[in-house]
């Protein structure tokens, strides 16, 4: 929620959360094509959304995290475009869409924030397109590794540290690789010194090698 409300507007904020909705692991929060009347804010647990492709397989478009909103591919056909999948037991805080907008008519700061978030999710498509189009499966891993911790420490968990919620089969569907070359590759980093791997539980052990994979420092006698 944006910050500097006065305790009235946080207040009516409060209000507008229709119910807290649990989820279960691997139950559906939302379904591709369902109609969409909420955003839902997650309190805790971890999904991803993710769509069929035309061979009947799940593409998955994205993992969220708690302190994060989804529901927003329903806006502008009111309709979901993808399935929200629970990877652990989540609550989430459901915000009825047509609250939210009457809200942010009256609260001027929420209007804001609601456009930050949207254009987040934007930035984050184009940062997924980049990725997918161009990357190499090292730079592809190492980008999703350093995302995640920093999403992760930016709501007050580690700098290096981390467990894996998704399995290596949904990182690659999210990243574009087989599983097998997600596997390598991580065995790879581990190699390396760049990161310990125990089962799902990675410590990152070198970010600047991390960082190094997806900008490469430039050579010597460079501008």
């Amino acid at each position: 929620m944006p910050l500097g409300l006065s305790e009235e507007e946080l207040d009516l904020i409060d209000d507008m959360v229709a119910a807290r909705r649990t989820v279960k692991r691997g139950s559906l929060l939302f379904r591709n094509g369902e109609k969409f009347t909420s955003l839902y804010a997650i309190r805790t647990g971890f999904f991803k959304t993710c769509v069929a492709s035309e061979d009947g397989r799940d593409q998955v478009t994205g993992f969220q995290m708690a302190g994060e909103v989804v529901g927003l591919d329903g806006i502008v056909n009111d309709y979901h475009t993808c399935d929200a999948v629970a990877l652990e037991d989540a609550e989430v805080c459901v915000m009825p869409f047509d609250r939210i907008e009457e809200l942010s008519r009256a609260v001027n700061s929420l209007q804001r924030h609601v456009h930050k978030i949207m254009s987040r999710e934007i930035v984050r498509e184009h940062g997924v397109m980049l990725l997918l189009g161009s990357m190499r499966a090292e730079e592809r891993l190492a980008t999703f590794l350093l995302n995640l911790v920093q999403r992760l420490h930016a709501r007050g968990f580690s700098q290096s540290e981390l467990i894996l919620r998704m399995t290596r089969e949904e990182i690659g569907s999210f990243l574009g690789l087989k599983l097998e070359t997600v596997s390598r590759t991580f065995s790879r980093f581990a190699e390396e010194g760049i990161v310990e791997v125990k089962q799902r539980h990675v410590r990152i052990l070198n970010t600047d090698a991390l960082k190094d994979i997806v900008n490469p420092k430039s050579g010597a006698g460079t501008a």
